[in-house]
């Protein structure tokens, strides 16, 4: 009984590869380390000496001064930390980014933000906070008001400086505002 044969294939015997020697990988990666060391001092060295080469080509006469190597990087020297006020609260921010919100978009005295702000239940600690924390000419504020004031409704100079008084404004606050808006 014999049993069939697969064709022959005369690539069949060439299939198989020999096994390959064993490549140590260690000087490449020892040559590798010494690189990446080397590129690394040069690096953080500052990139050399930037200091005139001794062998330059200008003649050195004993009456010149001794070059001194020039200084390429001095390491930062931190002064002690100084007491600085505590970070916000998650509070007090909200209530600046509110107080930030309301000043783009009508005219407020200081006294009328933190009003603003305590109805829209923020503490008045907060509030009073938020108002001294947010960057505002309070006479440019006024004039904002005043204009606001006059497209609504007509106001005599005595009547829209006694409404922006009441609204918080100085004196001196309401009859700029008054003035701005040509009254």
């Amino acid at each position: 009984m014999s049993y069939p044969q697969p064709p022959f294939d005369p690539t069949q015997q060439y299939q198989q590869e020999p096994p390959k020697k064993s490549r140590k990988k260690w000087p490449w990666i020892v040559a590798g380390a010494v690189v990446l060391i080397i590129i690394i001092a040069a690096a953080t060295s500052g990139g050399g000496d930037k200091s005139p080469s001794s062998t330059a080509s200008a003649p050195t006469t004993a009456s010149t001064a001794p070059q001194v190597p020039a200084v390429t990087s001095v390491p930062a020297v931190q002064a002690p930390p100084t007491p600085t006020a505590p970070a916000m609260t998650t509070s007090q921010a909200n209530a600046v980014r509110k107080a930030e919100s309301y000043l783009s978009f009508s005219g407020f005295s200081r006294t009328g933000l933190i009003k603003q702000l305590q109805y829209e239940k923020f503490s008045t600690a907060d509030s009073t906070y938020a108002v001294d924390h947010v960057t505002v000419d309070w006479t440019e504020q006024a004039d904002k008001k005043a204009a606001s004031y006059m497209e609504l409704q007509a106001f005599s100079r005595d009547g829209l400086i006694k409404q922006l008084k009441f609204e918080g404004f100085t004196a001196e606050q309401a009859a700029h505002g008054a003035k701005s808006v040509g009254l």
